[in-house]
Order: structure tokens, then C-alpha cells, then sequence
């Protein structure tokens, strides 16, 4: 059985098919570098999931979810604007990701620029997912 925060994250991957500017280069925590022919792309990783008990045999986590997007340019995180205001539309549009969490939140945007030949740029867009797992099966609700 997949764990509740697996189907989070393969909701959130799907929902954000056909983001502007990455075409197919949507990847789920990508270990490689990006070479200069992938530029516009976009990494979803999940980062620290933390619980706490709500009612009796009832946990409430908070999923952080980084969504790096990636873009060559001369003015790179400029490229990336359109890619950040998209993926930021999906994923609010069902803020409970089809009925999986009880909300979404963005938390931070972290632009991290490059200098080279060309600059490059990785930002970062944070969000916390809130959702409600059995305190005995988290792939359970």
C-alpha cells in the first residue's frame, strides 16, 4: 500500500503535467545535474513530513514540498517568472489535491542564481501540505 504522503506527491506530480515552460522535464528528486539543453525544468521532492496527535488514534502531519524550477538565460530567474506563476496556479486550484490533504500553503520562494557563460538559475518554491493519517497505518486516513 502507498503511505499517504507518496499519493500526495504523485498528486502533485501529475498535477503539474504541462506546466508552462518545463514541457516533459517535470521530475520527482532528480540526483543529476541538468545539462544545458534541459533548461526549463522543474524537481518536486518531498522535505520533512511532521506529525502530531489530534484525537485519539489520529495524527496531523505537515509535509514542506520543494518544487525547484531550473532556467538558463541571460536573465534567468526573470525566464522562470512564468513557470513559478503557473505551477503556483495548479496547485492551488484544489488546495486539499483531490481530497488527499486538508490544505496547501506556499511558504517561501528561494531564488538561487549562478553565474557562467550563461546563468543559470534554481529556484525554489516551498509548500506545506496539512493531511491526516491513522496513527497506526499512514497509508491509511
Amino acid at each position: 500500500m502507498t503511505s499517504r504522503r507518496e499519493s500526495i506527491m504523485a498528486h502533485i506530480t501529475s498535477t503539474l503535467a504541462g506546466t508552462v515552460g518545463v514541457s516533459s522535464r517535470i521530475y520527482r528528486s532528480r540526483n543529476e545535474a541538468f545539462a544545458r539543453a534541459e533548461s526549463g525544468a522543474m524537481v518536486i521532492e518531498a522535505g520533512t513530513d511532521r506529525a502530531q496527535v489530534i484525537a485519539n488514534c489520529k495524527l496531523e502531519w505537515s509535509l514542506d514540498v520543494n518544487i525547484a524550477v531550473y532556467f538558463r538565460g541571460a536573465v534567468p530567474d526573470q525566464l522562470a517568472d512564468p513557470t513559478i506563476v503557473s505551477l503556483h496556479s495548479k496547485l492551488m486550484a484544489d488546495r486539499t489535491l483531490g481530497g488527499r490533504a486538508i490544505d496547501i500553503v506556499p511558504t517561501a520562494v528561494d531564488p538561487q542564481i549562478q553565474a557562467g557563460d550563461q546563468p543559470s538559475a534554481w529556484i525554489i518554491c516551498s509548500y506545506m501540505v496539512r493531511y491526516r493519517s491513522s496513527a497506526a497505518a499512514i497509508d491509511a486516513a
